[in-house]
């Protein structure tokens, strides 16, 4: 029997070596490269490897690192509810009222079939002063001058952003809703449960692990954007990435950009275990 199981794990580990080679160099290398960075300091092109705790104590006590990063979070946020919000209607159609369910999936997929950054500059080209929004709304008669709050701004940005990540909140969603056993909601039904009685008792909390997967999905790589509110975004709609992207860029500045990355991933990742254990307690509790 030993032997059995060792040759059974021996099989499993030369499997799994290859992923796990992958992983090691395409993953944990990177990290483990950033960590060093984040110990040492930089001087003009000489980097100093004495470790050091300076910027650490930099990113800590600078208030534009905790501005920016305290705003990405609320930007991210606001994207992944909004998001949410718009993507569980939809999933719940695709679930629940249709039999297309293969026509509607492959039409949630057609903005992948275009660049990402040219759905960041069509909704530039809508939100701009001389965009399709100002000239419909001036062209009916509801406003004298063009809007100037549709772009750059914080607004522009998760508006653009929700957008770019529907598709990975309503599958998710959908997924769960289609999981869900259809005796559950007749018997919901035959003890005298209302529609919008069973979607709170039955549906939704059986949706909780969907919503969270969605939530998740959206949050965590919103916060590191720095494209999006480079374009759309303006002085008002930047985020710690975009900081971020300037210490590795015209700053010059690897081992501060080290440090800001983990602090920004520290950070996500706090808020993203705070988020799954919240929304575990509230679908058990609606449960």
């Amino acid at each position: 029997m030993a032997g059995i199981l060792k040759t059974e794990t021996s099989k499993g580990l030369a499997l799994s070596a290859p992923a796990s080679l992958y992983v090691g160099l395409l993953v944990a290398a990177p990290l483990g490269i950033l960590v060093a960075y984040s110990f040492w300091t930089q001087s003009y092109v000489d980097i100093d490897k004495t470790l050091t705790w300076a910027n650490y104590a930099e990113a800590a006590t600078d208030p534009l690192v905790r501005h920016l990063m305290l705003r990405s979070i609320l930007i991210a946020g606001a994207v992944t509810m909004a998001t949410v919000a718009l993507a569980y209607p939809i999933a719940y159609f695709i679930a629940f009222r249709t039999r297309k369910k293969t026509l509607w999936l492959l039409l949630i997929t057609i903005p992948f079939w275009s660049s990402y950054l040219l759905r960041v500059f069509s909704w530039k080209l809508i939100l701009g002063f001389n965009g399709v929004m100002n000239s419909a709304l001036l062209s009916i008669g509801l406003i004298n001058e063009p809007l100037t709050f549709l772009l750059y701004n914080e607004f522009a940005v998760v508006l653009t952003l929700a957008h770019a990540w529907a598709p990975f909140a309503i599958l998710p969603i959908y997924v769960s809703l289609q999981k869900i056993d259809r005796a559950l909601l007749e018997a919901a039904t035959d003890l005298g449960c209302s529609k919008l009685e069973r979607f709170f008792r039955v549906t939704l909390p059986l949706t909780v692990p969907g919503i969270i997967a969605a939530s998740l999905i959206i949050f965590i790589p919103t916060v590191g954007d720095y494209v999006t509110p480079s374009l759309v975004g303006g002085s008002q709609g930047k985020m710690v990435a975009n900081l971020i992207q300037v210490q590795f860029g015209p700053a010059n500045n690897w081992p501060l950009g080290a440090t800001l990355s983990l602090v920004a991933m520290a950070s996500v990742g706090f808020v993203a275990i705070l988020f799954v254990i919240l929304a575990t307690a509230l679908g058990r509790k609606i449960r």
